[in-house]
């Protein structure tokens, strides 16, 4: 009985990272469609959004069966609520991939506003945010988990400069407000990547050690302001 337990947690996990894997390609797929001005290949991310949805909805059944049936403890009861909260990470991420292809659609048919250069950056970072969440999950590696928490304010710096450009593009040559406003919109979307690759990593964490890093660092900062001078 223990062992069908086990192997059904495997089952769980494949499905996860069959799941992942998807998105990952969604998400290369949508930035490359915006580097190469690309229409066939943004509709190529839409069209891909349903498996990930239909395979979003079993992971889910899974870990409810799971929850129901078995009736887990400690660590097994740690790795399915873990599990479901990746799923839904997961999926989000894809979705974010299609709004993006979304607003590369609507970007291309305006004219070259400026050559891409911290947007791909950027884009990269978070792709390696999501990778190596993953991979923390997989390989039950909390020190990685916690780095890839750390880089998410490297991601949040280069949305603030991509921000701050635009807006002078904006401000200083008004016709460009269509095309930067899209650029910002998708620069917006790549950071909420990294903000879920994030998540993913804190479930890792939570998992592994039966806590939550979650604010964690929203709290250190509080401290420190509220701290006598």
């Amino acid at each position: 009985m223990e062992r069908h337990f086990h192997h059904q947690l495997e089952d769980l996990k494949k499905a996860l990272l069959q799941m992942a894997a998807l998105v990952e390609v969604q998400i290369a797929q949508a930035v490359k469609a915006l580097e190469e001005r690309n229409t066939a290949l943004c509709e190529e991310v839409i069209q891909n959004d349903k498996p990930v949805n239909d395979l979003e909805m079993e992971i889910d059944h899974q870990c409810i069966q799971l929850l129901a049936t078995q009736q887990p403890i400690a660590r097994d009861l740690r790795f399915i609520a873990a599990a479901m909260k990746i799923n839904a990470d997961v999926e989000r991420m894809g979705d974010i991939a299609v709004n993006i292809a979304r607003r590369t659609r609507r970007l291309i048919i305006l004219p070259l506003l400026k050559p891409l250069i911290d947007i791909p950056r950027m884009a990269l970072l978070a792709q390696s945010m999501v990778k190596r969440s993953l991979d923390a999950f997989v390989r039950g590696d909390e020190h990685l988990a916690r780095e890839v928490c750390q880089q998410d304010d490297q991601i949040d710096h280069i949305q603030d400069q991509i921000f701050r450009e635009l807006l002078t593009y904006m401000m200083e040559q008004p016709r460009s407000v269509p095309q930067a406003l899209q650029l910002i919109f998708i620069s917006r979307h790549i950071e909420r990547i990294a903000d879920h690759a994030t998540n993913i990593a804190e479930s890792v964490v939570y998992f592994l050690e039966g806590k939550s890093i979650k604010h964690r660092a929203d709290d250190a900062v509080d401290a420190g302001e509220n701290m006598p001078s």
